[in-house]
């Protein structure tokens, strides 16, 4: 079976995080108050084939851990997505 499934990606607490700052602020001249702690992040969509869902979040969590986050300053979540193709904020 395939499962779409979202890697996220985030700088762990307590690591400096000047993207999210400089976007915090850049908000209020946007006309965005009220809006604090941005945190910036990446987020990978793929399809996993496994043989149920336990063993592809299993699958993508080591691709997580192994390629696609620095585990020294980064966190990273799989999850089940609706789309590993499209989607829109």
């Amino acid at each position: 079976m395939n499962f779409p499934v979202i890697v996220t990606v985030t700088l762990r607490e307590g690591i400096a995080d000047p993207e999210g700052a400089t976007i915090e602020r850049a908000l209020p001249a946007l006309g965005f108050t009220g809006v604090t702690h941005v945190r910036a992040g990446k987020s990978f969509r793929m399809t996993i084939e496994a043989t149920d869902e336990a063993s592809a979040l299993e699958k993508a969590t080591a691709l997580a851990e192994r390629l696609l986050s620095n585990p020294v300053i980064e966190d990273a979540s799989a999850s089940i997505g609706t789309s590993a193709t499209g989607g829109s904020v």
